[in-house]
């Protein structure tokens, strides 16, 4: 157990039942217990294999590389179609925890024996992602947020692409473009 992760546990909510029995599970693993993105995340060797998560309907656990999984119980789900490694189990009671303790020890003792290998999944190029003609425009006509733009990581890049893709109306993407221009140019991720 880390202490960083007590939290989570400990504060009243609607899902610490489940949160405290996916933690049981998780530490008769012997993974590691640490604390990323505010939710218990399990590793081993400084991998991280998966996390313990809550949502408004649902509690999950979310393996990293569910995607390479195989999934016999056919319990990972997808959480959007732009989520490509990751994959999540959901859980809406306790009751649903208790019956799947063995198949979920099998499927984090999964997770590891993929990490070890060394597989990764085969993300999307960032190139391969839609480039709206509203971001394209903007980057033709000013060489300084192209050349910032083109120096962010790709995963920065990636996330730009996708928020101003999933706007319908083109006033919705200018909006949407016009507002991250400064953190594009200061360098930082729509996130940071």
């Amino acid at each position: 157990m880390n202490p960083k992760t007590d939290f989570f546990f400990n504060e009243p909510g609607q899902w610490q039942k489940e949160f405290k029995k996916l933690r049981t599970i998780a530490l008769s693993t012997e993974l590691v217990e640490d604390l990323k993105w505010g939710c218990p995340c399990y590793t081993y060797e400084g991998k991280n294999i998966f996390l313990i998560h809550g949502f408004k309907d649902y509690c999950a656990l979310l393996f990293f590389k569910g995607a390479l999984m195989k999934d016999p119980d056919k319990l990972l789900i997808q959480q959007t179609e732009n989520v490509k490694a990751a994959r999540q189990i959901r859980f809406t009671d306790l009751e649903q925890i208790n019956d799947l303790e063995k198949i979920l020890r099998e499927y984090m003792f999964e997770a590891v024996e993929i990490e070890e290998s060394g597989i990764k999944v085969e993300m999307k190029k960032t190139k391969e992602f839609e480039m709206v003609e509203e971001f394209q425009q903007k980057l033709d006509k000013d060489p300084v947020l192209k050349q910032a733009f083109e120096a962010l990581t790709p995963g920065r890049q990636r996330a730009y692409l996708l928020h101003f893709s999933s706007a319908k109306q083109s006033k919705t993407r200018e909006s949407r473009i016009e507002k991250c221009i400064p953190q594009i140019l200061d360098g930082k991720g729509i996130n940071d």
